[in-house]
């Protein structure tokens, strides 16, 4: 925040703040990489701002999962503002400033162990995050730009009017809103869990689950890329790290509820991938698959059995990496050839080998095929829930698999596939002196042209790093995964016995 209030003053020094807006960026994704070291034994970390005791200090607290969060974020705000910078999206004085805003609030909620300091948090998230949006926004089509920023805007200002209703609820029932404090009420008393549960319900359209989710689909696909991408890995995964918090402390992981969660994310899964069938653009159907992911994801906390929290946890972080790759490849795409429209061109494959090789890689992932992390996570998740004897969401997985692929491969067939590119748009963005030759000519229609061939790569090493750079992660996970289920499985056993994580806080 400090930095980021800096920066808003240097105006005249551009590259200064790329510089330290990614020195700080990396710098936080070390923080939590040193998190992840300090806590493989377990445990948890707590402090009270200013030293006060606890019940009145502002707590921060942290575990293994906090940790994850923490270095996968990091990365992920890494490679988008990379890719920002890369398409000339980054040029506003006020982007690096925003950028760190917007971390710092991510941040602030998976560290606060304080419900009301949650929605703070939350705010800090979305008041740069509104900025953004717009300042990183194709100049074309500024109509339905403003529409998803208004939508944007309209729903997350609801949902944090709902959360902060849900919150003062909590507070006259319970007295507290400090999570450690919470631990275990809502399972004791109704009255308490009815007013948790209106906060989970605010985080549930944060997150996008059905029958909430419709603002999402419309709204992402309006920004850049690069934004779609950075909101991808950061909005609505910090409301679903909440969910799983609150519901394992607060709740005390509660059974007899367990059975609504199950029921909402099996429909989440099946009305996402729906919704992507009968898309027509890029980035409309990956906006539609994070609806159907996210109900994969939240139903490990659904089923809060052990394996359960691993696969949820292992899924979360799997999903941040693959998606932001998915964005960010087809997103490359978009910058340099106009637009996302699949069949407005074809055969980028052959003219962009390597970025068609980084969405070939994330999509197979995605659609959960081995030896990528997503046959790891979505094995697992599948896996919990047999065990767990919920045959009917077993069947459900599986089934949005099929069809996650058979969309992944629309995607291909209309924009990557075919015997030659063909240039988009008369509205492209400028490709970097000689990256392309162009041969033969004719009249653009339809946001179409079928005689303008390119016969050399017009998307640059810069452009394509960060979503091969993922495509690579997302191979890594999959190979060693043993690593980050290990990691996933200390991160579970924190949300199966919470105790450290309440004496932490409640002793900070």
């Amino acid at each position: 925040m400090i930095i980021a209030g800096i920066l808003a003053f240097t105006p005249t020094r551009r590259h200064i703040h790329v510089i330290v807006m990614m020195v700080t960026i990396a710098a936080s994704t070390a923080g939590g990489i040193l998190l992840i070291l300090d806590f493989l034994d377990g445990g948890a970390i707590a402090h009270g701002v200013g030293g006060w005791v606890a019940g009145i200090a502002i707590p921060f607290a942290a575990d293994m999962f906090t940790a994850l969060m923490l270095t996968v974020t990091g990365i992920l705000s890494l490679t988008c503002a990379w890719f920002a910078m890369a398409s000339g999206r980054a040029q506003s004085r006020f982007f690096a400033p925003m950028l760190l805003v917007l971390l710092a609030g991510v941040n602030g909620a998976l560290l606060t162990a304080d419900l009301f300091n949650l929605f703070v948090f939350i705010e800090v998230m979305l008041l740069p995050s509104y900025g953004l949006f717009l300042l990183a926004a194709p100049d074309r089509a500024p109509i339905r730009r403003i529409a998803g920023a208004r939508l944007y805007v309209t729903i997350n200002l609801l949902t944090s009017t709902v959360f902060l209703i849900g919150v003062g609820f909590l507070y006259g029932t319970a007295g507290t809103v400090n999570i450690a404090e919470l631990s275990g009420m809502a399972a004791a008393d109704e009255t308490v869990a009815i007013a948790t549960a209106v906060c989970l319900f605010a985080l549930g359209i944060k997150a996008a689950v059905v029958p909430v989710h419709g603002w999402l689909a419309r709204a992402y696909p309006t920004t850049s890329p690069a934004i779609t991408a950075l909101f991808s890995g950061l909005h609505t995964k910090v409301a679903i790290f909440a969910i799983y918090r609150v519901y394992a402390v607060v709740f005390d992981g509660d059974p007899r509820f367990l059975w609504i969660g199950i029921a909402v994310f099996a429909v989440t899964m099946v009305v996402g991938v729906l919704g992507a069938v009968g898309e027509n653009t890029s980035r409309s159907i990956l906006a539609f698959h994070m609806v159907s992911q996210i109900g994969y994801i939240l139903l490990g906390v659904a089923l809060f059995t052990p394996l359960g929290l691993v696969a949820g946890i292992f899924y979360l972080l799997h999903h941040m990496i693959v998606k932001a790759s998915l964005f960010l490849s087809t997103g490359a795409v978009e910058v340099r050839y106009g637009t996302d429209k699949l069949g407005a061109f074809r055969g980028v494959a052959k003219t962009e080998p390597l970025i068609a090789a980084a969405f070939f890689v994330a999509a197979l992932s995605l659609a959960g095929l081995p030896p990528f992390s997503g046959f790891v996570a979505k094995l697992s998740l599948i896996v919990a829930a047999q065990d767990a004897g919920e045959i009917v969401a077993v069947v459900v997985m599986i089934l949005v698999s099929l069809v996650t692929l058979l969309s992944m491969l629309k995607i291909w067939s209309g924009m990557f596939w075919g015997s030659r590119a063909r240039e988009a748009d008369a509205s492209i963005d400028a490709a970097p002196a000689g990256a392309a030759s162009v041969t033969g000519s004719g009249s653009r229609s339809g946001g179409a042209t079928d005689t303008l061939t390119r016969t050399r790569p017009r998307i640059g090493a810069a452009l394509a790093a960060p979503a091969i750079v993922l495509a690579v992660i997302t191979l890594g996970l999959g190979l060693g995964a043993e690593l980050l289920l290990g990691l996933a499985q200390i991160a579970a056993d924190g949300l199966l016995d919470t105790s450290a994580y309440v004496e932490a806080v409640l002793g900070s």
